[in-house]
């Protein structure tokens, strides 16, 4: 089996997650060993042990570091010192891009995640939540100050958003007609239109 591609000079845990995240989308969760991760990473079980306590925990890292980077870019956007229509369309436009950029490991995550015990899918969903929180946060103080219609609630203009932002993957394609930023665009301003009040 081929070697992960960031070759022998990556930290061996992020050999551990270039090769599983390649082998579960390859494969599928399910239908991928330890051995086939340890082998195609390049180290041994031992080494898998030490960074992660199991295939599962890997799985959960692959769509965590995804959701850490985006919600540090989402606090990023949301504390700029911009009006809240221009920093509600960043934030919108950047989860759709880093989305895209990290498509295997949303796909990954939304296929597999039954796969994860009660309390790590607890987790998750606890990262997830506090994510769309702040996302929501922005709408609300738009609709607070005027800058929003009020006429549908945040929350349902949320689950529009990242609808489609979890939707991606069944559809984007990287040869397709759309650039990621294309598309960040378009979901982006189709976003604010429908909060034009």
């Amino acid at each position: 089996m081929a070697k992960a591609t960031d070759g022998d000079t990556a930290p061996v845990p992020q050999r551990l997650l270039t090769a599983a995240t390649r082998l579960f989308a390859e494969q599928g969760y399910d239908r991928t060993s330890v051995q086939e991760i340890v082998e195609a990473a390049g180290v041994t079980k031992g080494a898998l042990y030490h960074y992660f306590g199991s295939k599962e925990d890997l799985l959960q890292e692959v769509y965590a570091r995804v959701l850490r980077l985006q919600q540090e870019r989402l606090d990023a956007f949301a504390d700029a010192d911009a009006p809240v229509d221009q920093r509600l369309r960043d934030a919108a436009a950047d989860v759709v891009v880093t989305t895209i950029e990290n498509l295997d490991d949303a796909s990954i995550f939304f296929r597999s995640m039954h796969h994860l015990s009660p309390e790590k899918n607890k987790q998750v969903r606890a990262e997830r939540r506090r994510y769309h929180q702040r996302f929501r946060a922005l709408v609300e103080e738009g609709q607070r100050s005027g800058v929003f219609s009020t006429a549908t609630p945040a929350d349902l203009i949320v689950d529009y958003h990242f609808g489609s932002v979890h939707h991606l993957s069944t559809w984007y394609r990287p040869d397709g007609p759309l650039s990621p930023q294309e598309v960040a665009d378009h979901l982006a301003d189709l976003l604010l239109r429908a909060l034009r009040p």
